[in-house]
């Protein structure tokens, strides 16, 4: 009879063990997913020319660890992206990985190729709202483009972000590179895309910000 007593009883810490561990595990999954930042960019977010340790994004990381902050960043940055491959995009990113916060850095391609600001605008704002909309607080990081493409079209390239931010109420760092973008020995050889030495200078710039979002 004791012998079938402390059976039962090892069967029952088994199972209780594994019910345990199960739910401890649920739990951490959960909870990582809860808290995850996407960037969704272009070439200045990918690292482009660098190695990716290097980049801002993955330096961000290493930010937010250092600071305990427990959150997973999800680099969907591809080099040469749109506004508009973005926003074909970002439905299925929302779907596969429900970020908290997610970071917009996308329009430059689109400003250097002299695309359709309206179209721009349209895009970005997608982006935004598609983000919002899943419940993620979102960071829109601004851009500026060289005075070669006329006056007119440089100044509202630069105005589309912030109206973007003010139409969606939205955190927005005004120019992503700046102090970065005019100084050659931060930039790679092309002039258009910033070295390692540039992208904790770049983090730097959009740290305030983003850490607010956290608050």
């Amino acid at each position: 009879m004791f012998r079938w007593l402390n059976l039962y009883v090892s069967q029952r810490t088994l199972l209780f063990l594994v019910w345990f561990i199960g739910a401890v595990f649920a739990t951490s999954v959960s909870a990582a997913q809860a808290r995850t930042v996407v960037v969704i960019g272009d070439s200045l977010s990918a690292a482009y020319g660098i190695p990716e340790r290097a980049g801002w994004v993955a330096l961000l990381q290493e930010r937010l660890d250092k600071n305990d902050y427990n959150f997973n960043i999800i680099n969907a940055s591809i080099t040469g992206e749109t506004s508009s491959g973005g926003a074909t995009r970002i439905q299925s990113i929302l779907a596969e990985h429900a970020p908290e916060f997610v970071i917009v850095e996308l329009g430059g391609n689109d400003g250097l190729r002299g695309l359709s600001l309206k179209s721009m605008r349209d895009q970005l704002s997608h982006i935004v709202q598609s983000s919002q909309a899943s419940g993620a607080k979102v960071l829109l990081l601004g851009m500026k483009i060289p005075p070669n493409y006329g006056a007119q079209y440089t100044r509202k390239f630069e105005d589309s972000f912030v109206q973007i931010a003010t139409e969606h109420s939205v955190s927005l760092v005004p120019f992503f590179l700046e102090d970065v973008a005019t100084d050659l020995s931060l930039m790679q050889d092309d002039g258009i895309h910033p070295n390692a030495k540039a992208q904790p200078l770049m983090l730097n710039r959009i740290w305030p910000a983003f850490e607010a979002l956290l608050q």
